[in-house]
C-alpha cells in the first residue's frame, strides 16, 4: 500500500510539474534566435472573414531586423494590432519565421544591433 501511494504522490508532483510548464513556459521562444528592429511605417491592414460571420484584423510587416552580431536578415511578420512607430521590437525566429516578439528599450538591444 505504501508504494502504491508513493508511486500516486510521484505521478501527482509529475502531473502538476507538466501543468506549470504548460502555463508558464513559452515554447515559441524556446531556441529562438533573437533579432532586433524597429517598427517605422504602419502595418499593411488585412481581413479575414471567418466561419461565424465576423471579421479579423490583422496587420503584416516587412522589415530588416538585425541580431547581436549585427547581422541584417529580412523579416516577415503579423501582428494583431497596428504596432506604435517607432517602437523597438525583439523578435524570435525560428527556421525563418517569426514565433512570437517583445517591445525593448533601445538600451535593452546589443551594441551591435542598434546601428541603423
Amino acid at each position: 500500500m505504501k508504494k502504491f501511494l508513493m508511486v500516486v504522490g510521484i505521478l501527482f508532483i509529475l502531473g502538476a510539474a507538466g501543468v506549470f510548464a504548460l502555463t508558464k513556459i513559452d515554447f515559441n521562444r524556446m531556441n529562438a534566435d533573437n533579432y532586433y528592429l524597429q517598427i517605422t511605417e504602419d502595418g499593411v491592414q488585412h481581413e479575414t472573414k471567418l466561419d461565424d460571420g465576423s471579421v479579423m484584423t490583422y496587420y503584416s510587416y516587412k522589415l530588416d531586423a538585425k541580431n547581436a552580431d549585427g547581422e541584417t536578415i529580412p523579416l516577415e511578420f503579423t501582428a494583431q494590432k497596428n504596432l506604435r512607430k517607432d517602437a523597438y521590437l525583439k523578435m524570435y525566429v525560428k527556421n525563418g519565421d517569426v514565433s512570437s516578439y517583445d517591445e525593448v528599450k533601445f538600451e535593452d538591444i546589443p551594441k551591435k544591433a542598434q546601428t541603423k
